[in-house]
């Protein structure tokens, strides 16, 4: 199973794309704090990550604005099929906060 889940903030976006087809792509970069438990300890984690979001949630993801938490849902795969770069392929996200 390839299921990712994971609350960030929206740090930066694309200008929205359409695909030879007319199917919208929007590629957005996101920034996670928190912590994790790791071999019975808490670890801190800040990090960052790419994802891409198509059809309608890639024009929806468009709207939110810069700094907004969202929780994103969705599988890690390839950019690309000629790529060998993960990247989160969201299929849904929720606002929790944000400007």
């Amino acid at each position: 199973m390839n299921r990712f889940r994971l609350r960030a903030v929206l740090v930066e976006k694309a200008a929205l794309r359409y695909t030879p087809a007319g199917l919208p792509v929007l590629e957005a970069g996101f920034r996670h704090t928190g912590t994790a438990v790791e071999a019975g300890a808490e670890r801190e984690l800040a990090f960052d990550l790419t994802a891409l979001a198509l059809g309608s949630v890639g024009e929806q993801l468009d709207r939110e604005p810069l700094g907004a938490e969202v929780e994103l849902a969705g599988f890690l795969a390839p950019r690309s099929r000629r790529s060998n770069r993960i990247v989160l392929h969201v299929t849904e996200y929720t606002r929790i906060s944000g400007v």
